[in-house]
C-alpha cells in the first residue's frame, strides 16, 4: 500500500506532508526552539530571518515576543489530535448508524435516517455556538461539536454502500447457510466498506483542521493559554499591516497540511477504488 501511494506523485506529496506534521506534533517538545508561551516584550513583532529578522527568532515573533516558529509546532499537536479523535468518533457513530439503516429496513431505517436528515438542517456555526454556550470553551466541548455536525457524513455513505452490499451474491450464500445477521454484518458487509470509510475518513481529518482552526479563531475552540494555528491567526489579525508572519504562518500552515491530506486522500481513493481501475 505505502509502495502504491509513494508511486503516485500527489500521494508521495501528501503523505510526505502528513508524516512531517505528525512528527512535529509527536516531538514538540524536542523541535521547538522556545517556550510556546514564553513571553518577551523586548522582541515583540520581530520579523522572520528571511524578512530581516534573526536566526533567534526564525519565523519571527508575536506581539507578546512569543517565538511564532515554536508555537507553531506546538499548534500542530491540537489540531492533529482533535482531527484524528474528532474523525474516529464520527467514523464510530456515523458508520454504526449508516450500516444499520442500510441493511434492516422499515422502522429502523426510516428514524435512522430521520435523524440523519434533522443533523443535516443544522448549521454547524450555529451548532457550535449553542454547544459551547452550555457547556463551555475546551477541547472536549471542541471534539463533542465537531463530531456531532460530521458524523453524518459517513452515516450517508455507508448507508449507501450498504444497500448495495446487502443484495450482493455472497450476502445472500451467508444467508442461506444459516448465518446470522450479527455475523453477516460483521463478516461481510462491515469489511467491504473499508475503502469508502478509509477514504472519507482521510479527507474529513483535512476538514477537522479546517473547522477546529475556524472555531477557535471565533473563541469557540480550546483556551487561549494552548497555542493553536486558530489562536494564532485571531492573534495575528490585528497585527496584519505591520506584521503579516504573525497570521500569515499559522494560515500557510493549514493551507499546506489541509492539501496535503486532500493529496493523500486522493491518492489512497485511486488506488483502493477498483471502478477507477477499468
Amino acid at each position: 500500500m505505502i509502495g502504491k501511494l509513494l508511486r503516485r506523485p500527489g500521494g508521495a506529496v501528501g503523505f510526505s506532508i502528513l508524516l512531517l506534521v505528525l512528527l512535529a506534533a509527536t516531538f514538540a517538545p524536542l523541535l521547538a526552539p522556545h517556550d510556546p508561551n514564553a513571553q518577551n516584550l523586548l522582541t515583540r513583532l520581530q520579523p522572520p530571518v528571511f524578512d530581516g529578522g534573526t536566526w533567534d527568532n526564525i519565523l519571527g515573533t508575536d506581539h507578546l515576543g512569543r517565538d511564532i516558529l515554536s508555537r507553531l509546532i506546538y499548534g500542530s499537536r491540537v489540531s492533529m489530535f482533535v482531527s484524528f479523535v474528532t474523525t474516529a468518533i464520527a467514523c464510530l457513530l456515523g458508520t454504526t448508524i449508516g450500516i444499520l439503516a442500510g441493511f434492516y429496513e422499515g422502522m429502523v431505517r426510516t428514524m435512522l435516517m430521520r435523524m440523519v436528515d434533522v443533523f443535516l438542517a443544522i448549521p454547524y456555526i450555529l451548532f457550535a455556538v449553542a454547544v459551547v454556550g452550555a457547556l463551555g470553551a475546551g477541547i472536549t466541548t471542541l471534539i463533542l461539536v465537531l463530531a456531532m455536525t460530521r458524523w453524518v457524513q459517513f452515516a450517508r455513505i455507508v448507508y449507501g454502500q450498504t444497500l448495495s452490499i446487502r443484495e450482493k451474491e455472497y450476502v445472500e450464500a451467508a444467508r442461506v447457510r444459516g448465518n446470522g445477521q450479527l455475523r453477516i454484518l460483521l463478516a461481510h458487509v462491515l469489511p467491504n466498506l473499508a475503502t469508502p470509510i478509509i477514504v472519507v475518513m482521510t479527507l474529513e481529518i483535512a476538514f477537522m483542521i479546517v473547522m477546529e482552526s475556524a472555531l477557535t479563531y471565533l473563541g469557540l475552540g480550546v483556551a487561549p493559554s494552548t497555542p493553536t494555528w486558530g489562536w494564532m491567526l485571531a492573534e495575528g489579525k490585528d497585527y496584519m499591516m505591520i506584521a503579516w508572519w504573525a497570521s500569515v504562518i499559522p494560515g500557510l500552515a493549514i493551507v499546506v497540511t489541509v492539501l496535503g491530506i486532500n493529496l493523500l486522500g486522493d491518492a489512497l481513493r485511486d488506488i483502493l477504488d477498483p471502478r477507477l481501475k477499468l
